[in-house]
């Protein structure tokens, strides 16, 4: 008919609808929506619009118009069917001019969609950029990611800043990291290239667990070519070492435009972009790291570790591993495939350790579920509980080249595994202990009966080097601080304590090592020997001491932020009584001084000076400063040449803010010695 409608335009009203869905920071030129949630359009029309006209809306989930019930979805306007979960329905009409309200069922399909308009089944417009993406919504109660307060949800959703915990124990620190998953381009369309590479199938993209699941292992390159290659090995020349990203989003944008895995990650950078990507789908997340975090490869809920009679640890005995700390992610959703109480917080891991169903995947594994021990529970809950609550059995080997050589057990600790389990606080630039979320206190009757528990759930499985273990009469201690200044002597005190009133020979023996933060061995730096007399009740201390030579050498020469490790073996009489004892230290290095204006205006220029001093004994060659302010300005990567020992460098940065709120520029020193120095400040940006 030649009065048939036609529409000549289609404003997707971006500002007003970012702002109402909680997307008006992403940068992006894409209509960014939350399913379960309602939002507007305003039609240009040819003619003014009357109510018998027919109007149908056309979202295609990818690029083609493909024709059917999950992949295209078509809506008519004012639709008499009430029972339609995708809604349209006129606002306001006037003149030329139409605002239509466009509703989504909480459930529906996440992703990019394409949108057509048709009139009376003739005339299909579509805008240049007819792009929507559909999120998951923490906001909606009836989608499967709805988190109540709103605190949690502005720092597991909304939050682009936070930190990953690292160190030791004894020395907790924490790393900035940009996720950026709302500041920076191409990080969301990755995202959804992602989840097109992940679930073809439209139906599986409804269910958080499934996505979660599938982008556990999606951002490992293990099986499917994802986005980060994992290594351990201590050289990266080839790629970037993994201390020296302070972000997601450089890694995210490369992969995007090359669509090749970037080199390296490890876990702390596996976790940071599945932050990233959770957050940017709108799953609710967080970074955990453990401490003292056991790698069970048996399944039996027990770490073996074997050392000589020096006290060494013997890596090539040793499948089973303790990782100083090791740090995966929480989502948080709903779980309808398990039985009722294990919603909430979810355990997901990214980090290539052992595969799920034939894939590097873990999770995701319901912390009540790590809690209770329920270790037969989808998905990998036994491999997590292992993380937390393994026992650790440490085994002496006279002469490990010997045939069926005998091993003498030295030590079983049910309580060395799963130590200040840690994500950033709500709201707050602070570390929270979040250790009794996923166990109970140590050494509790309802922790010991939980373990008991799974050992039963697994009785199937055999329970290797089973025995009890004698307490020694002469017990070990190590003393000392927990963090070595680079450059000075490592020095440590062995303590002695005679728990009898009858004087005790004692043989000792100790070993010093560097080791990665995952427990590999990378060089031996020092041992000791010695031969004493402990009197009863008397407590004797033995001085160790390794000297700035001993392992300088072997610290400027890996990529890898090193840890010391000092394992101490001890012998009473004839040898009968056997303890053993360890320790980890961290090394402090030199610091960054970061000096800038603690607020200013939009538009305004800022100007950030960053300043280091090499207080090492040695050169370094090849400096680079790293700099990142998000929603402030790109990762920018400075060179600083050769650093001589007293000397100083001074880098300014100089941008002009365009988003307010308060905002972090990260900055990182590396060079071909050390790597890892970092500092961070906050700016608050006012209009």
């Amino acid at each position: 008919p030649e009065d048939a409608l036609r529409i000549e335009d289609v404003d997707f009203l971006q500002k007003k609808n970012g702002k109402h869905h909680h997307t008006d920071e992403f940068e992006s030129p894409h209509l960014i929506v939350r399913r379960g949630q309602e939002f507007k359009m305003k039609l240009k029309l040819d003619r003014e619009f009357r109510k018998k006209d027919k109007v149908y809306f056309h979202l295609a989930l990818g690029q083609g118009k493909v024709q059917s019930s999950e992949s295209l979805i078509v809506i008519e306007l004012d639709s008499a069917d009430s029972s339609q979960l995708w809604r349209a329905t006129v606002c306001q009409a006037k003149g030329r001019k139409c605002v239509v309200q466009l509703s989504t069922p909480p459930d529906a399909t996440v992703g990019e969609y394409h949108l057509w308009v048709k009139t009376d089944e003739q005339y299909t417009f579509s805008p240049d950029d007819n792009r929507i993406y559909i999120l998951f919504n923490p906001w909606c109660q009836d989608d499967a990611v709805f988190m109540r307060e709103g605190p949690e949800r502005r720092e597991y959703v909304l939050n682009d800043t936070g930190y990953i915990y690292v160190g030791s124990v004894q020395h907790i620190s924490a790393r900035s990291w940009n996720f950026g998953q709302q500041f920076e381009e191409d990080v969301l369309d990755c995202c959804m290239y992602l989840l097109n590479k992940a679930l073809p199938e439209a139906a599986e993209r409804r269910d958080p667990v499934k996505v979660a699941r599938k982008m556990s292992a999606l951002v490992n390159s293990n099986d499917d070519w994802g986005i980060l290659y994992g290594n351990w090995s201590g050289s990266y020349d080839d790629g970037t070492p993994p201390l020296t990203w302070t972000g997601s989003t450089a890694i995210l944008q490369q992969y995007y435009k090359t669509r090749k895995p970037v080199k390296y990650g490890q876990c702390w950078v596996f976790s940071g972009v599945l932050t990233t990507v959770m957050r940017s789908l709108g799953i609710p997340a967080r970074s955990v790291t453990n401490f003292v975090s056991a790698h069970d490869t048996e399944g039996n809920l027990k770490v073996d570790i074997y050392v000589d009679k020096n006290g060494e640890y013997l890596d090539d005995m040793i499948t089973d591993s303790i990782w100083n700390f090791h740090v995966w992610n929480d989502v948080w959703m709903k779980r309808p495939d398990l039985p009722e109480g294990y919603d909430g917080w979810q355990a997901l891991d990214s980090t290539p350790q052992e595969k799920s169903k034939g894939v590097f995947q873990c999770g995701p594994s319901p912390l009540p579920a790590i809690k209770s021990g329920e270790v037969h529970l989808e998905y990998d809950t036994r491999f997590v509980y292992a993380e937390v609550n393994a026992d650790k059995i440490v085994w002496l080997v006279k002469h490990p080249s010997t045939a069926r050589e005998k091993r003498i057990k030295l030590r079983k600790n049910a309580k060395a595994v799963g130590k200040h389990i840690s994500t950033k606080a709500v709201g707050r630039n602070e570390r929270e202990d979040i250790t009794t979320q996923y166990k109970f206190h140590e050494g509790t009757p309802r922790e010991r009966e939980i373990s008991l528990g799974c050992f039963l759930i697994l009785k199937d499985k055999p329970l290797v080097h089973r025995g009890s273990v004698h307490t020694p009469v002469v017990q070990l201690g190590i003393r000392g601080d927990s963090s070595i200044p680079v450059g000075e002597p490592i020095a440590l005190t062995i303590t002695l304590t005679n728990t009898t009133s009858d004087s005790k020979a004692v043989s000792l023996t100790a070993a010093c090592q560097l080791q990665t933060y995952a427990g590999k061995t990378v060089a031996s730096i020092g041992n000791l020997k010695r031969d004493t007399e402990v009197g009863g009740d008397q407590c004797t201390e033995v001085p160790m001491k390794v000297e700035v030579d001993a392992y300088m050498k072997h610290l400027v020469s890996s990529k890898d932020d090193l840890l010391i490790h000092v394992s101490v073996v001890s012998k009473t009489g004839d040898g009968s009584e056997i303890d053993t004892e360890d320790a980890t230290l961290i090394f402090q290095y030199p610091s960054i001084v970061a000096e800038m204006p603690a607020t200013a205006k939009i538009g305004e220029t800022v100007v950030c000076t960053f300043t280091f001093k090499n207080q090492l004994s040695i050169p370094l060659d090849n400096c680079k400063l790293h700099v990142e302010g998000l929603g402030l300005f790109k990762l920018e990567t400075l060179n600083q040449g050769g650093i001589e020992p007293g000397r100083i460098f001074r880098s300014k940065i100089i941008f002009n803010p365009t988003k307010t709120g308060e905002r972090k520029i990260v900055a990182k020193v590396s060079s071909v010695q050390i790597n890892g120095i970092a500092v961070e400040k906050t700016i608050t940006v006012t209009e």
